[in-house]
C-alpha cells in the first residue's frame, strides 16, 4: 500500500499515511487532531536489479550527438 506525506499547516508536524491509491486525494487529519494540512510532493527511489551501476544508454549510431536522441 503506498505511503503519502503530508504536513500540518497548524503545528508544522510531517507526517505519513498509508492508504490505497485511490484515496490519494482524500484529506487527512494530522496525528495532533489538525484538520489544516497539505499533501507533499515525494520522490520515488526505483531499484534496478543487477550490480547498481546505471545502464549504459542504447546507442543506435549516427545522428548529431551519436544516437542518443534518437535523430
Amino acid at each position: 500500500m503506498p505511503r503519502y506525506e503530508f504536513r500540518c499547516r497548524a503545528c508544522g508536524d510531517t507526517f505519513e499515511v498509508s492508504r490505497p491509491m485511490s484515496e490519494a486525494s482524500a484529506p487527512a487529519a494530522c496525528p495532533q487532531g489538525h484538520d489544516d494540512t497539505v499533501k507533499l510532493l515525494s520522490t520515488v527511489a526505483v531499484a534496478r536489479g543487477g550490480t547498481g551501476a546505471p545502464a549504459a544508454p542504447a546507442q543506435s549510431g549516427g545522428g548529431c550527438c551519436g544516437g542518443a536522441c534518437g535523430c
